[in-house]
């Protein structure tokens, strides 16, 4: 059944537009320049507007999830990464559940990842035609059909690029992946605006600025109470303060710590007496992945409360998805739940809220800890790091475990890779809940999808030295 469906997506996949192979290998000057050039793109595109919108004051219906997926308002980045996640969502729940075979032949995979980037487009255009019918540029009979259309045609080229440029990455032009390269890049630009923006905001008391630590400095130097003032930039409601960048600070080095936690396998070559090795596994096994497809997750549901809440207003299987209301408080308008599936979904905005609706937070910490297990167990199974594809791959290195045989490698292995994917995810969303309640700027799934990527490029970069002979060679 499953290569029938893919037999079918095949003649699609020939047309599809595809980033060669490298022919040569690609030195890592090039693929820096490579990864530079693909970052500028995707900057540039997120600054470009998108033509034929109308203006509008209304609140912002996915200010909550633009930061995790790199997201900007109005431009050409619109949708951002959101449907590569959604497709690669699609296709590996569809191949966990068995529904879609995958064989171990580099052609089953060309076709799964050929499908997955026709899924990918598909969900693109989809998501367009939705955010334009549904009025997010402004009433689509004043903007007129032929803008609409124009509209929707900008963000399927956009997403596009995406697709492509991500390919190119994954290709091995550049390093990492586009996804986790927009990402990180874009929560870093959270964590840094809102840290030092110049912006004022008149919140009521008198105009503050947005930056936590410029408002610290005009604080302190405005007004007369200075412990006040110190007690004010720590605490502020409703603007970046102090005590959110102290506990951005705060998980980030301790997601680093955990990053350290291994299991190291002892294991040999069959062919070479004498040559010893150790084969590790990380307690985040699964790295990011968890975190991603849970925010895939969730925000698809968010995007598909929302265009219901518009259409059928009050609707009451509409309301039990989600209600939702606009939420100012001196930065830009946003829409936030309020009620519904997607409020518990959703996490508790202060420590407050956790008091006064404490199965709210029960509901998000259950949520956030059995997704994240659930999409990290799943993942080993699809993505070829499962205990059988590990004790495959270490025979086709012709390596053997230490103190077992080639046939009991399985069994070895099965007793650290799952718990390690299963625990590791339960151990991401619990940090995620936690910087969620502690305020971390960019929301606790943000930081840790920041700290996870920025050390997979690090870990990228030290190898990629160690393999040039060191960093003069980096830089000369």
């Amino acid at each position: 059944m499953g290569f029938k469906f893919l037999d079918v997506i095949k003649p699609f996949c020939g047309i599809l537009p595809e980033i060669a192979k490298p022919e040569r290998k690609i030195q890592f000057r090039e693929k820096v320049l490579w990864t530079a050039v693909t970052l500028f793109i995707f900057l540039v595109c997120c600054q470009i507007p998108l033509f034929g919108i109308m203006s509008s004051d209304s609140a912002d219906p996915f200010y909550w999830i633009r930061v995790i997926l790199a997201s900007n308002r109005g431009t050409l980045m619109e949708l951002g990464i959101s449907p590569i996640v959604t497709s690669g969502l699609i296709m590996q729940l569809l191949a966990g559940a068995k529904i879609i075979e995958v064989g171990d032949s580099p052609k089953d995979r060309a076709l799964f990842n050929g499908a997955q980037k026709l899924f990918g487009m598909i969900i693109t255009v989809g998501q367009a035609i939705v955010y334009v019918l549904t009025g997010m540029y402004g009433d689509p009979y004043d903007i007129g059909a032929g803008v609409c259309l124009l509209i929707i045609l900008q963000l399927f080229v956009a997403g596009l690029i995406v697709l492509l440029l991500d390919e190119l990455l994954q290709k091995g032009y550049g390093l990492g992946s586009g996804i986790t390269l927009f990402i990180a890049t874009n929560i870093c630009e959270t964590i840094v605006w809102k840290s030092l923006s110049p912006a004022t905001v008149n919140t009521g008391r008198g105009t503050e600025f947005e930056g936590a630590l410029i408002a610290l400095f005009h604080l302190l130097a405005t007004r007369q109470d200075k412990v006040r003032a110190l007690r004010e930039a720590f605490y502020r409601q409703n603007l970046p303060n102090l005590m959110n960048l102290l506990s951005t600070l705060v998980i980030f080095a301790v997601v680093i710590y955990f990053q350290g936690f291994r299991v190291d396998l002892p294991i040999k070559s069959a062919r070479y007496r004498g040559q010893y090795s150790s084969y590790p596994i990380k307690l985040f096994y699964t790295s990011n992945i968890p975190i991603i497809l849970q925010s895939a997750l969730v925000s698809n549901l968010y995007i598909i409360s929302q265009m219901l809440a518009v259409k059928f207003h009050g609707n009451f299987f509409v309301n039990l998805l989600g209600v939702w209301g606009d939420v100012g408080g001196g930065g830009p308008a946003r829409s936030y739940p309020i009620g519904g599936l997607c409020y518990y979904l959703s996490p508790p905005e202060s420590l407050g809220h956790i008091a006064e609706d404490p199965l709210h937070a029960l509901l998000y910490i259950v949520f956030m800890l059995g997704s994240c297990a659930f999409f990290s167990k799943t993942w080993i199974d699809v993505s070829g790091s499962s205990a059988k594809d590990v004790a495959k791959q270490l025979r086709e290195q012709q390596m053997v475990m230490r103190g077992h045989r080639e046939k009991s490698m399985i069994h070895e292995l099965n007793r650290y890779i799952p718990t390690a994917a299963a625990f590791g995810g339960l151990c991401i969303g619990a940090l995620s809940v936690i910087a969620d309640f502690m305020g971390a700027i960019g929301s606790g799934t943000g930081i840790l999808l920041a700290v996870t990527i920025i050390y997979q490029y690090f870990e990228i970069f030290v190898k990629e030295q160690s393999e040039m002979g060191g960093m003069s060679t980096l830089l000369f």
